[in-house]
């Protein structure tokens, strides 16, 4: 039996565990139970009713939270000379190609973000069973692989996130910060959540969304109304 730490008492004793709550309560929920001393980051979880071992059930996507996430985000971008210039002044944080791709295959992964180009997927292509574990592997359907260097940099640096159901069927994403207010993370939920309607399956059937949790680092998950979020 898990022993409950006081912290974690004190935060089961503001909520039902279990009880569905609207997005709003929630989203206020989340920051009161939180106790970690930093800023930490409010993280959503969606169990949907698909089979993801099935090709046709897969929901992948990517979605611009309208008041980003709070986290900065470090962007490699893997480009040929002609477009340096073009990453760096969208604010990308390393800019390059054979020397990272060099750096990446001795180990160094220190980024959240790696967008590259067509014309040199070639290359970027070897790196995949390095990138690939760390969900770091370039993919032209989130944007990631593209010749728009620059928008797409920005959109990333402003909150663009990509999620992939896992093979329990559910989506873990992290969509803001304890320090955001309520409606900023009510906002951010809203636009996740809509975005992961607007993808369901053709063939999935029955219950969609089954259930919503919100939660902070650490913290206990509360449980919200798929019904209320609004």
């Amino acid at each position: 039996m898990i022993k409950l730490t006081k912290n974690r008492k004190k935060a089961l004793e503001k909520f039902e565990p279990g009880k569905p709550y609207k997005l709003s309560e929630a989203a206020k929920l989340v920051k009161e139970i939180t106790t970690t001393r930093f800023d930490a980051s409010v993280d959503i979880d969606v169990r949907l009713g698909v089979d993801p071992r099935k090709s046709n059930q897969m929901v992948r996507g990517v979605v611009n939270l309208p008041h980003g996430t709070g986290k900065e985000t470090k962007v490699l971008v893997l480009c040929t000379p002609d477009k340096e210039e073009e990453a760096k002044t969208a604010g990308a944080d390393y800019v390059g190609l054979d020397e990272y791709i060099d750096k990446i295959k001795g180990g160094w992964t220190d980024v959240d973000v790696i967008i590259t180009m067509p014309p040199v997927m070639g290359k970027v292509g070897q790196l995949g069973r390095i990138l690939g574990p760390r969900g770091l592997m370039p993919n032209p359907k989130s944007g990631t692989v593209t010749m728009d260097i620059g928008k797409a940099v920005k959109e990333v640096k402003q909150g663009k996130i990509d999620f992939k159901v896992d093979k329990y069927g559910i989506i873990h994403a992290a969509i803001g910060k304890v320090s955001f207010e309520p409606q900023k993370i009510v906002e951010n939920a809203q636009e996740f959540i809509a975005m992961i309607n607007k993808l369901k399956p053709a063939s999935s059937k029955g219950t969609y969304i089954k259930s919503i949790y919100l939660s902070s680092t650490m913290s206990p998950g509360i449980r919200v109304d798929t019904k209320a979020i609004d």
